[in-house]
C-alpha cells in the first residue's frame, strides 16, 4: 500500500510540474500516455489489452462529457465534430476485436493537434 506521506509528496510534485505546463500540453500528455498504453495492448498480454482499452474508453468518455458541457466555450461545430470522434472511438473500443491501429491513429492526431497550438 502507498505511504500517505509519499502520495502527498507525489501530488505536490505533480502539481508543481503541471503549473509550468499549459493545459493543452497536459492534455497532449494524457493522449500520449493512452497511445503508449494502446501500443503495449496491441502487442502485449490480454491484461495489457484490457488496460489499454479501459484507458482509451475513460479518456474519450471524459472528452465526450467535456464537449457536451454547455459551459464549454469551443465553437458548437467543433464540439460536435469532437463528440462524433469520441463516439466513434467508444464504438471501436466496445468491439470484440477493436482495431488498435485505428485507435492509435485517432489519439495521435488529437495529441498532435494539441501540441501544435
Amino acid at each position: 500500500m502507498n505511504n500517505p506521506a509519499t502520495v502527498r509528496r507525489a501530488e505536490r510534485a505533480y502539481a508543481a510540474s503541471s503549473a509550468a505546463r499549459s493545459l493543452r500540453a497536459q492534455e497532449a500528455e494524457i493522449f500520449a500516455r493512452v497511445i503508449a498504453s494502446l501500443r503495449l495492448g496491441a502487442r502485449g498480454s490480454s491484461a495489457d489489452r484490457v488496460r489499454a482499452l479501459a484507458d482509451t474508453s475513460l479518456l474519450w468518455s471524459s472528452v465526450l462529457d467535456q464537449v457536451r458541457d454547455p459551459a464549454n466555450q469551443l465553437p458548437g461545430r467543433l464540439r460536435a465534430m469532437i463528440a462524433s470522434v469520441a463516439m466513434t472511438v467508444q464504438r471501436e473500443v466496445a468491439l470484440e476485436q477493436p482495431n488498435f491501429d485505428f485507435l492509435i491513429e485517432v489519439n495521435e492526431n488529437i495529441a498532435a493537434g494539441l501540441a501544435d497550438n
